[in-house]
């Protein structure tokens, strides 16, 4: 594999994500009410139909779709599909509400080294996939040494400046292996 250069475009952070939608109005509706994001101002510039919306330090941009009826909606939820992924608190809670918002989702797990992540995925209106998973004690392990990690879990990563000399031997000491994901199924 060749070895990456440190930053080579200066990035700082994920601004935002675009996302097409049917029906401005559902989707609105689906990152507020669901997701817990909040509107702010769009440009007046634009010349099509969308929203901006903000929350847990990323922006979705919503786009509303010129031929609605032809956004292609899967209905298979398919955990190794594009999705955008949130940690949460308790998996319980967002299990427990997603049923009473009768959301359909299916449920996974990662094992890595002893260590259980549990994952929920769902679709918004326009079946963009969502994943909801407790993944904070998850080690962040760099393959290489120049995006070293400061932390061991994947909600306080900081790829800066620090090296750790050999990421490789730090994973075999740590007794990590290839992640091995377990899928069920729930249905309202």
């Amino acid at each position: 594999m060749k070895e990456s250069v440190e930053n080579p475009l200066q990035l700082k952070s994920v601004n935002h994500i675009s996302l097409i939608c049917s029906s401005l109005e559902k989707s609105m509706n689906f990152y507020q009410n669901v997701l817990g994001f909040f509107p702010i101002r769009r440009p007046g510039s634009f010349e099509f139909d969308g929203a901006w919306l903000f929350g847990y330090g990323i922006g979705i941009h919503l786009l509303q779709a010129e031929n609605p009826e032809k956004v292609v909606k899967k209905s298979e939820i398919n955990p190794k599909d594009n999705h955008i992924s949130f940690q949460c608190e308790s998996m319980g809670a967002v299990e427990k509400k997603l049923k009473e918002m009768e959301i359909d989702y299916v449920r996974a797990k990662v094992e890595e080294g002893g260590i259980q992540v549990d994952q929920l995925f769902f679709h918004d209106p326009d079946a963009f996939m969502i994943e909801i998973c407790n993944c904070d004690s998850l080690p962040v392990i760099p393959l290489t040494a120049v995006a070293a990690v400061t932390s061991s879990s994947c909600s306080l990563v900081n790829l800066t400046n620090t090296i750790i000399p050999n990421t490789h031997q730090l994973a075999q000491q740590r007794g990590l292996k290839a992640p091995k994901r377990k899928q069920t199924v729930t249905n309202q």
